[in-house]
């Protein structure tokens, strides 16, 4: 049975949506910092290789490239207005590319799955901060409850291939991730870049920056390249099968009003910032805990929040024109 055949050699990774953020961010650590043995093949997808939502495209790339280990990244995500709008397409879209992806890998006998869950899968009503325990205690956030849904079936699955099959599939949780080759878009970004997209915009027009709600609420953020060499550990060392939040410190946690001034400090921008507080805040906070993480890698230095915004501000700059804006 190839399903039983354990792989000894150089691992064959396959990342599924390696164009987005964090994929571009794995792609980076690998082939630039040394994070690829001698021997590896890292393939990265984008949309255009496979429709990961037709299980024969999602078949036929698993064939073509024959991976021992897998980085499960692509998702069908949007704006949260559009998530809104449309929960039912968020979660059956989502949780057919998870099944595509899990239910291919398993009966082509891949080593290991690492699926990537988002902080929005948290239940909305609970104590702060969140473990890796907490993850089903509760509804999430009515929002975009569709996407939460299908997010959380990921470690439901990953617990099932393993107790029927003894698969050792995974995932991550990481916090509120930023970087280069983010959406920048002002209207559907993650919060940072669409900030970073609206202070730049701000500075070249010489207009106020306006932001979102009272800039009270406080998120730990976490600079993609980070986060790609955490997930490089966690496909290499980390064994378990319940999921592992990744994330800075509980005190590294800032206020989206900090956020916008250190932002407006890396770009430069003299202007004046306003809060417009007509509008919502969304959640105040969601704190998570890296206690788990920090048992593993009690040394791990993550790159200082200022310097992570100021490399990001730098890269937007630099390929404005072909920035997701």
């Amino acid at each position: 049975n190839e399903g039983e055949h354990i792989n000894t050699g150089p691992m064959r990774v396959l990342v599924t949506g390696g164009s987005g953020l964090v994929g571009k961010a794995i792609e980076h650590v690998v082939l630039q910092e040394g994070g690829k043995l001698e021997g590896e093949e890292w393939i990265f997808l984008s949309t255009k290789d496979a429709d990961l939502l037709d299980v024969g495209q999602t078949r036929a790339v698993f064939e073509k490239y024959r991976p021992t280990h897998v980085i499960h990244l692509a998702a069908k995500v949007g704006g949260l207005f559009l998530h809104m709008k449309e929960n039912m397409h968020f979660l059956r879209d989502n949780l057919r590319i998870n099944d595509n992806v899990l239910q291919t890998a398993h009966e082509m006998g891949v080593t290991k799955v690492l699926s990537c869950l988002s902080s929005c899968i948290f239940p909305d009503k609970t104590t702060y901060p969140i473990d890796e325990t907490m993850i089903h205690n509760g509804q999430p956030h009515d929002s975009n409850f569709g996407y939460s849904y299908a997010k959380r079936m990921i470690d439901v699955q990953n617990r099932a291939y393993f107790q029927q099959f003894g698969r050792r599939y995974t995932a991550i949780i990481p916090t509120n991730v930023f970087g280069p080759y983010d959406n920048f878009n002002i209207e559907n970004g993650h919060v940072l870049s669409a900030l970073m997209n609206k202070t730049y915009k701000a500075k070249t027009e010489g207009t106020p920056v306006t932001v979102c709600g009272t800039g009270a609420p406080r998120r730990q953020f976490i600079y993609s390249l980070d986060l790609g060499r955490l997930i490089v550990w966690v496909l290499r060392e980390y064994e378990e099968i319940a999921p592992i939040i990744l994330s800075v410190n509980e005190e590294d946690e800032v206020s989206i009003k900090e956020a916008v001034e250190m932002i407006a400090d890396a770009l430069d921008f003299k202007g004046k910032i306003q809060f417009d507080t007509t509008l919502p805040d969304g959640q105040m906070k969601k704190t998570a805990s890296n206690a788990k993480l920090r048992r593993y890698l009690p040394n791990f230095t993550f790159t200082p929040l200022q310097e992570a915004i100021k490399k990001t501000c730098d890269w937007f700059v630099a390929n404005y024109d072909t920035a997701r804006t």
